[in-house]
């Protein structure tokens, strides 16, 4: 019996034109089977949308699931049901748990848990660049690929000799895998820095992670990614110097890309109310014109993608001083809402800019399934209610982590269905 179920009176998007139009869509065994308007219902299973949008599935590629090691903070149970809550279908975890995911077993390790746990997000995992994250001694890069990673990082921390870079990204490019950089220069940070060197950290007496910190490191990474031909992809990019060297390299076609954190979009150290750690993450909250360049890159294509750095910690963790709680704020479940609200309805982005970069545009540059609704194509997607207004609660939050700076922030456009491969992961109604 063939496994059909026919979404009805959805709406689309057409992300080449930004039109929105009327459509039906019926899956069969996990693909998209037939796409138009009006069509039958022939008795099969039906799930009515009422007019809410249909998008691809949306794609995370960096985020925290903290285990194994960190399991009081999240599990990759918890946070792929908050990816699911959030839209996401697919999600690329990074390897900085303990112990660090930096063997095929441990890579293995992870697709076990999440297949055992029927978690229904597709959850990637990203393996290190060196053993430990310690930046002594490389990874069995070959092996981490045949295991199943689909990239190397030693988020966290950056790879702070060049010649380790050098090679990791030669072995890197010869196994097929890219290499997410973290970057970071450690020789410029002083001891307990833990906002942005602005304005914020002067008047409150505070050391400062200076911008030239992560560009120096970007800097240096194109040049080597240049030499070797390895795909290079910048974590989290934060500074208005780091956007300029990602859109050189690009202007010359070099394989570079970027992604850039909704809180980096919609915040600034200007909007930092005190020394308050639901505010710190690294890299730090910049200047406002780190911010402008932020959107500005993202609009013209020198960042290619969306990414939270969804980083979950217990309350008691963030509730140290400024200068001892842990970096990190938790995203995966307000990062379309507040993007769509404060981005597009702003006039800041289009929906199909956004709808593009957190979905389409990410598939594509690490080639991953989705990304696209089409007939026979995959059946990941994400319904959006546009309409619906509700303010930010973390105690409503799948995630273990309620570290948001966004509490209370008002917000519409949230995700009412996602499905992975044509099932229901996860739905609104039923979480009432």
């Amino acid at each position: 019996m063939k496994n059909q179920l026919l979404l009805k009176n959805g709406r689309m998007l057409d992300t080449h034109t930004g039109e929105i139009f009327p459509a039906d869509l019926i899956i069969q065994d996990g693909r998209v089977e037939r796409i138009g308007k009006d069509l039958p219902v022939k008795g099969m299973e039906t799930m009515d949308l009422a007019g809410k949008l249909m998008i691809p599935g949306l794609i995370d590629m960096h985020i925290h699931l903290r285990e194994p090691g960190f399991e009081e903070k999240e599990t990759i149970a918890t946070g792929s049901r908050a990816a699911a809550r959030g839209g996401y279908t697919t999600v690329a975890c990074m390897p900085n748990t303990r112990p660090v995911i930096d063997t095929p077993d441990k890579v293995r390790q992870v697709w076990k848990i999440n297949i055992a746990e029927g978690c229904g997000v597709r959850v990637l995992p990203i393996a290190a660049i060196t053993r430990d994250s310690a930046g002594e001694v490389l990874t069995d890069m070959a092996g981490l690929k045949e295991a199943g990673a689909v990239a190397i990082s030693d988020d966290g921390v950056g790879v702070q000799c060049p010649r380790m870079m050098k090679d990791a990204m030669r072995l890197a490019h010869e196994a097929g895998l890219p290499v997410v950089a973290h970057c970071e220069e450690e020789d410029l940070l002083v001891p307990g820095a833990c906002v942005h060197d602005g304005s914020f950290a002067r008047k409150h007496g505070l050391p400062g992670i200076p911008g030239e910190s992560e560009a120096i490191h970007v800097g240096r990474d194109i040049l080597l990614a240049e030499d070797t031909g390895v795909h290079y992809h910048v974590c989290h990019i934060s500074a208005k110097s780091s956007v300029r060297l990602v859109r050189e390299a690009k202007s010359r076609g070099q394989w570079v890309t970027a992604e850039v954190t909704p809180h980096h979009l919609l915040l600034c150290e200007e909007d930092i109310p005190g020394p308050d750690p639901l505010f710190k993450m690294n890299p730090p909250l910049r200047s406002a014109k780190d911010r402008e360049a932020l959107i500005e890159g993202l609009k013209d294509g020198t960042i290619d993608m969306i990414a939270t750095d969804h980083a979950p910690h217990t309350a008691n963790d963030k509730a140290k001083d400024i200068r001892e709680a842990p970096f990190g704020i938790v995203g995966l479940e307000t990062a379309f809402p507040l993007l769509y609200t404060h981005l597009v309805q702003t006039g800041e982005l289009t929906l199909a800019q956004l709808v593009d970069r957190m979905s389409r545009i990410p598939a594509e540059r690490f080639e991953l399934p989705g990304g696209v609704l089409k007939e026979g194509g995959i059946a990941d997607l994400t319904v959006i209610d546009l309409e619906e207004e509700r303010p930010v609660e973390p105690e409503r939050f799948a995630s273990k982590g309620k570290n948001t700076p966004f509490a209370g922030w008002k917000a519409k456009g949230w995700p009412v269905v996602t499905l992975v491969e044509g099932k229901v992961v996860w739905e609104a109604a039923s979480q009432v």
